[in-house]
């Protein structure tokens, strides 16, 4: 197999000639667009300069400590290019050739993720019609969590309680509020935050709608064939049975203790607690 080189532009896509919208009336763009004001801005600026340069600044201070802090949600180890890759704004073949250049720890872990589960999720999304349903499950998480749908629940939550952080769970709250607040949460916090979707839910099948309804609301980087791959990931996919209990059968579960036991977590409470935010939006 040859190596990845960079390939030049032979020609301009400003020189193509086609009907489109007018992007210099932002106004009715957006308009015709129909976006929520409900939804603040995001702290993310959008660009490819500003995407080069949070990268530069991640090889620079981060890459080394990947492999090992990337799941602290205490610590920001990430490289933060989901929203960049996302929209368009920056390469994912400038992100590997960049790290290609990389002699240090943290290279394997970060090609891993950006070349090797990207394309599982783009496989995914691109092969499997209903990716976005929880329809999209293999039968055996789609048998063991409809088999357990009466289980009974310790603690029941609306949407609208989800949606303002209004749990017992300081944990998941401050996943919430990080979503709502950045436009991005940690990836492993997603994975908690979504499980616990599940176990507050009636219904996994409803749990699995809500838990696709946020992720395309307030993630910059939803709508995504990561994201999506993601969400189906919580509730069994691309993931084996385990061990079966109450609520979640056989996928695989996760809880406050282990949260408690592997991180210093309550610096992330903290941490997204001290953020400010729309108190508008996170009701109290």
């Amino acid at each position: 197999m040859n190596p990845l080189t960079e390939t030049g532009v032979t020609k301009s896509s400003m020189e193509f000639d086609y009907n489109s919208l007018d992007l210099n009336d932002t106004e009715t763009v957006l308009k015709k667009l129909k976006i929520k004001n409900e939804v603040p801005a995001s702290i993310y600026k959008g660009g490819n300069s500003v995407a080069v340069e949070i990268f530069e600044s991640f090889l620079k201070n981060k890459l080394k400590y990947f492999a090992d802090l990337r799941n602290d949600p205490t610590k920001d180890c990430l490289s933060h290019m989901s929203p960049y890759l996302h929209f368009g704004q920056i390469s994912p073949l400038y992100l590997a050739l960049k790290v290609a250049e990389y002699n240090g720890n943290g290279k394997d872990a970060y090609l891993e993720e950006l070349i090797i589960r990207r394309e599982l999720s783009m496989n995914f999304v691109h092969y499997n019609p209903v990716y976005d349903e929880f329809e999209c499950l293999p039968d055996w998480a789609k048998t063991t969590l409809l088999e357990h749908r009466n289980d009974r629940r310790e603690y029941v939550y609306s949407l609208e309680e989800l949606e303002y952080a209004h749990t017992h769970d300081p944990y998941w709250n401050a996943a919430q509020k990080e979503m709502v607040i950045k436009g991005k949460m940690h990836g492993y916090m997603r994975m908690y935050w979504s499980k616990k979707i599940l176990e507050w839910t009636d219904d996994p099948r409803k749990a699995y709608d809500i838990v696709l309804y946020f992720n395309d609301k307030y993630e910059i980087d939803g709508r995504d064939p990561n994201g999506y791959a993601g969400v189906a990931w919580c509730f069994g996919k691309h993931d084996r049975a385990w061990k079966e209990r109450e609520i979640f059968g056989k996928v695989r579960y996760m809880n406050a203790n282990g949260l408690k036991r592997k991180f210093k977590i309550d610096l992330y409470v903290d941490k997204i607690n001290d953020l400010e935010y729309d108190l508008d939006l996170i009701k109290n």
